[in-house]
């Protein structure tokens, strides 16, 4: 007999780890770095081969996040971006 699971325990949030971004429960990795790959193309059979602690069941779940909740990561994601093109632009300025 299987054991049942409740797919609401599959993600989760705590201040403390990854900047209180949503994550696959028991890991580090986050909705956004699953949605990135996802973007990219990779499938999630292929997600879930890359990170090999990762089941087929918590990719899913994190891309269901995703789309449940898209403009929340997709925010993360251009602010993430702009920070990084900031820090860009002053490591070019310094002589």
């Amino acid at each position: 007999m299987s054991t049942l699971m409740d797919i609401g325990t599959l993600i989760v949030r705590s201040d403390d780890i990854r900047g209180g971004r949503p994550r696959i429960a028991g890991t580090g990795v986050t909705v956004r770095r699953i949605a990135g790959w996802y973007k990219l193309g990779l499938t999630p059979s292929e997600i879930a081969n890359r990170l090999e602690h990762l089941t087929l069941a918590q990719v899913y779940a994190a891309l269901t996040y995703y789309h449940a909740n898209q403009s929340e990561i997709e925010a993360d994601i251009a602010k993430e971006e702009k920070e990084a093109l900031q820090f860009e632009q002053i490591l070019k300025d310094q002589p």
